[in-house]
């Protein structure tokens, strides 16, 4: 889901400005360490639960 808004943001941000932007920029690379985080508490959610399986 969180790449679906990261390809988004990034479509609008190229339709919006086709030129180098550095504000651009910034915006897709945020949106693109949202994507990142957002797989990061996946792995850890999914680690606690195996882990909260495996213990029990």
């Amino acid at each position: 889901m969180a790449e679906l808004f990261n390809s988004a943001i990034e479509a609008l941000c190229d339709f919006v400005e086709d030129q180098h932007n550095e504000k651009i920029k910034v915006i897709k690379d945020i949106a693109a360490a949202a994507v990142g985080i957002s797989i990061l508490l996946w792995v850890i959610v999914i680690g606690m639960e195996l882990w909260r399986v495996l213990v029990d």
